[in-house]
Parts: structure tokens; C-alpha cells; sequence
């Protein structure tokens, strides 16, 4: 098989997480984007929707690790490397999840620091504007909030910055597929 058509999990995967997540906060009306973590919705004790929440991680790691084994680390392969361990750290957003406590937040902080660093090296290597704006992007959203910049809850950021990685993700995996 042509290891482009991998490149459509790059496209899909992002896809597959959002639509995920949508539909857990659309059948849990107790979520507030003023007090909540998106992670609460995956609470498997507290939380009707957390099969739902935390399937969608966990797929959307595995089509993420497909995409950067199978496609791309042929187009850029210290970002491939980087994107891989953002993937295995959602993952373990959804395995570990907020039951585990202080284990659940280093897997939640390992996932977002690793997709940042995952868009700096993609930027660099690749000379993305797109990806090195992502990250000045996502960035801002957790200084704002860290800051008290905005009222709200940690679900801001975290689909701030998610939101944006996913745009040059699905961009690379674009680029990757039409690449001759």
C-alpha cells in the first residue's frame, strides 16, 4: 500500500476526536465551559458520557499513530517522532483518567506540552508558519488562563490549543497525501 493513504488518518484523526468530544458535551447538560476540564466529561465514575469521551481519545491516538508511523516521518521525521508521543500521551488521557488523579493530570500535561513541542519541530523542520502560529496560539490561550485573563474553565484552553494543533496536523497530512 502506498504509504501516503496513511496520510488520511492525519486528516481523520483530528475529525474523529472533535466529533467525539462534541457529542459527549451535547449529552452531558451538566458540563459548563465557565468550570469544567473537557477531561470531567471522561470521568468514569461521575460521568454518564465517559465510555463515550474516552473511546474517542483513544481512537483518535490510534489513528494519530498510524499517521505519524506509516506517513508522517516520511515527510518530516523528527515531528513524525514528536507527533507519535502526543498521540501515545492522549491515549493516556483516556486510560488514565481523572479517577487517577495527579497521574491523569501528568498524562493531560505531557499530552499538550509534548503537541507543542510537536508543533515547534514541525515548524522548524518543515518552515510551517502554520504550525509555529498554532503554537503561539495555543500557548496564549494557557498564559490567558494561567494569568486569569479570562473567566472561565480549563476546557477553553485545552480546545484553544487542541483546536489549532489539529488545523496544521490536518494541513501536514494534506501536504503528505498530495506530495508526489
Amino acid at each position: 500500500m502506498d504509504w501516503r493513504r496513511f496520510a488520511w488518518f492525519g486528516l481523520v484523526g483530528p475529525l474523529v476526536g472533535f466529533a467525539f468530544v462534541g457529542a459527549s458535551i451535547m449529552l452531558a447538560p451538566w458540563f459548563s465551559w465557565q468550570s469544567n476540564a473537557l477531561s470531567d466529561l471522561g470521568h468514569s465514575v461521575k460521568s454518564s458520557v465517559a465510555p463515550l469521551f474516552n473511546f474517542g481519545l483513544f481512537l483518535t491516538g490510534f489513528l494519530l499513530i498510524v499517521y505519524s508511523i506509516k506517513a508522517l516521518q516520511k515527510h518530516s521525521k523528527y515531528a513524525g517522532y514528536c507527533l507519535l508521543t502526543s498521540a501515545l500521551a492522549l491515549q493516556l488521557v483516556a486510560v488514565f483518567d481523572e479517577v487517577y488523579g495527579l497521574l491523569h493530570f501528568a498524562v493531560s500535561v505531557l499530552f499538550f506540552a509534548s503537541l507543542g513541542v510537536s508543533s515547534i519541530v514541525y515548524a522548524v523542520e518543515r518552515k510551517s508558519i502554520l504550525a509555529f502560529a498554532a503554537f503561539i496560539i495555543g500557548l496564549g490561550a494557557w498564559v490567558l488562563f494561567w494569568i486569569g485573563g479570562y473567566s472561565g474553565g480549563v476546557a477553553i484552553p485545552e480546545t484553544v490549543s487542541s483546536g489549532v494543533m489539529a488545523l496544521w496536523i490536518m494541513s501536514s497530512a494534506f501536504y503528505v497525501y498530495s506530495a508526489k
